[in-house]
């Protein structure tokens, strides 16, 4: 059963040569049938490692190498609502927004980078 749903902004800072970029991935939190507690991460709508592990990190654009990622901001997606939530009926027949089959994907990396502060200098 899906407990949570949120979207979280990653920064990453690469240890190498110090570039700095975020990402936006969604977030789905599981609870399977024995009660074990699981993370799903999608950028762009594809399945992706955790990127708060070195193995799923995305690579510096600038020298390759990963480097683990830390929450920066997130926002939480409300599950489907309770009684006092406003809610709409969709018709049977496509012509309910049609816009939404045809609407540009909306990127995790399409969002203005955080500001570069000054660079610390390597060990």
């Amino acid at each position: 059963m899906i407990t949570e749903v949120a979207v979280e902004r990653v920064e990453f800072t690469c240890g190498s040569c110090w570039h700095r970029w975020s990402v936006d991935y969604d977030v789905q939190r599981y609870r399977d049938d024995s009660g074990q507690e699981w993370e799903y991460f999608y950028r762009d709508n594809v399945a992706v490692p955790d990127p708060y592990t070195p193995a799923g990190a995305p690579a510096c654009e600038h020298c390759g190498r990963r480097w683990v990622g830390r929450l920066v901001a997130r926002r939480p997606v409300p599950l489907s609502g309770g009684s006092e939530a406003p809610r709409s009926r969709v018709p049977a027949e496509g012509g309910h927004r049609p816009e939404r089959t045809s609407a540009p994907m909306l990127h995790a990396a399409g969002h203005p980078q955080p500001e570069s502060g000054p660079q610390a200098s390597p060990g």
